[in-house]
């Protein structure tokens, strides 16, 4: 199944319309070495060694990490690759469309290795982000756009909490 949808970057600011293909988040659960090379490739990254790396941890299956849990992840005890590198790496990923950077308030920020269209919920309690199927929720309007302005996209994140004892 393919999808069309606005791509943008970490401003806003629209960067073209992509095809995400929802067949490729199944492959990404079971990439090889050379298959992670090959997918940096097709999305116009240039396979690093340090850039392999982290690819390979983003997107051994669906899940959402900070750039903390990504350096260590890569890390684990040794300095392989910088904080600097990981941050630089993860917007490079996500203005290419390899992952979709999730911004659940100012300081906090995760990646996404689902690119397919979904919506999340975000435990402030807890702090975990889970994904809800875009095809469960319905948007009928949108207000009208400022002047000069197009939509670039609709992320939707439901903050949760988990329910006092006292309310039940």
């Amino acid at each position: 199944m393919a999808v069309f949808a606005h791509a943008s970057n970490r401003r806003g600011k629209e960067t073209g319309t992509i095809l995400v293909r929802m067949v490729n988040q199944a492959d990404k659960q079971l990439l090889s070495g050379d298959n992670v090379e090959a997918l940096l490739q097709q999305h116009g990254i240039l396979p690093t060694q340090q850039r392999l790396l982290i690819a390979a941890v983003l997107l051994e299956r669906q899940q959402h990490l900070s750039a903390d849990q990504v350096m260590h992840l890569v890390n684990g005890e040794h300095h392989l690759v910088s904080k600097a590198t990981v941050y630089n790496t993860l917007g490079l990923f996500a203005n290419h469309g390899l992952i979709r950077e999730v911004i659940v308030d100012p300081a906090r920020v995760f990646y996404d290795s689902n690119t397919s269209s979904h919506h999340h919920f975000y435990n402030v309690d807890t702090g975990e982000l889970t994904d809800i199927d875009s095809g469960s929720m319905e948007i009928t309007t949108l207000p009208a756009m400022p002047a000069g302005t197009v939509t670039a996209g609709v992320d939707i994140i439901i903050r949760v909490r988990r329910a006092s004892s006292d309310l039940i």
